[in-house]
């Protein structure tokens, strides 16, 4: 510190913002311009094309197709997720008797809590198989469930009519736990007198949990639906290993499609990486929009 505050920030901040430049900004500006070339991903030739990748894209199918399947999980995953979110939390947090002023949560609800949570402590690709497991057609959990009670059940994955909504179904699942602990650390840091002002005026808890609770758990509402909607658009891990997209394309999202023409049959990394640059700009349209849409003045109290 004898040589003046900036030196030592200089010597601390140089190393990593390196760093961050070799390893993530070098890699989405390579692919910005590989993006206009016709490389293969194995040969040194890469002739530049200019923007037909991206034409091509515009007369692309299945692209239209992975969009469209996007654009339901975002229209979806983050409302039933963050409103599952809520609801869980709410009963933890406030769920109890009304002999504590209405604010006391159930009983067990530490218990509950690790339960909701214990997905997290899951890696993605172990979900997605155990979730293969549970949907299998033959000696699924839930086909065995189905026929132990005298009903038929579907194939699940392999129906194109089941197949999406079963993974999306997973999706929520694995994610609504996280977001339980969440809300629920926020609902904590609200003071206890507010809880008790609303409930003596005779509020039910669901006019408690939209009129108090929603209002001063904005700004984390806001940051969850921005991180569950990058979430939705992108889906690849659960999405490639539970169906690869299948059957018939029912479950194709716009990752495993970038991947499948990178990495498959015809290896065109310069059209994967176009798709890449479009998932890019799309992910970073939906957040500052989402952040944009969701701005409300903060909302001040003091404990």
């Amino acid at each position: 510190m004898k040589h003046g505050k900036y030196p030592l920030i200089i010597t601390f901040l140089v190393p990593p913002v390196l760093l961050y430049v070799v390893f993530v900004v070098s890699p989405y500006l390579q692919a910005f311009q590989i993006s206009t070339t016709d490389w293969l991903g194995y040969s040194a030739d890469a002739n530049s094309v200019g923007l037909a990748n991206f034409r091509a894209l515009w007369h692309d199918d299945y692209v239209w197709n992975a969009l469209k399947n996007n654009a339901i999980l975002l229209g979806l995953v983050p409302v039933l997720t963050i409103v599952l979110g809520l609801f869980f939390a709410t009963m933890l947090n406030m769920g109890g008797r009304k002999g504590r002023a209405g604010v006391s949560g159930v009983r067990g609800s530490a218990l509950y809590r690790t339960v909701y949570f214990f997905p997290q402590v899951l890696s993605v690709v172990i979900i997605a198989l155990l979730w293969k497991e549970v949907y299998h057609p033959n000696k699924g959990l839930l086909t065995s469930a189905l026929h132990a009670v005298g009903l038929g059940s579907p194939t699940w994955l392999g129906d194109p009519r089941t197949a999406f909504w079963c993974v999306l179904a997973v999706m929520v699942w694995s994610n609504v736990g996280f977001y339980v602990v969440l809300f629920g650390a926020a609902m904590s840091a609200v003071p206890k007198e507010i809880y008790e002002a609303v409930m003596l005026d005779g509020a039910s808890r669901l006019t408690t949990l939209r009129r108090v609770t929603l209002p001063l758990l904005w700004d984390t509402v806001q940051v969850a639906w921005v991180y569950l909607a990058i979430f939705a658009l992108d889906g690849f891990i659960l999405v490639q290993l539970m169906t690869n997209g299948g059957p018939n394309f029912s479950t194709d999202v716009i990752g495993v499609r970038m991947y499948d023409t990178a990495f498959g049959s015809e290896t065109k990394f310069g059209y994967a990486s176009a798709i890449g640059v479009v998932m890019f700009f799309l992910t970073l349209s939906v957040a500052v929009l989402s952040l944009r849409a969701g701005r409300r003045d903060r909302i001040e109290y003091s404990s």
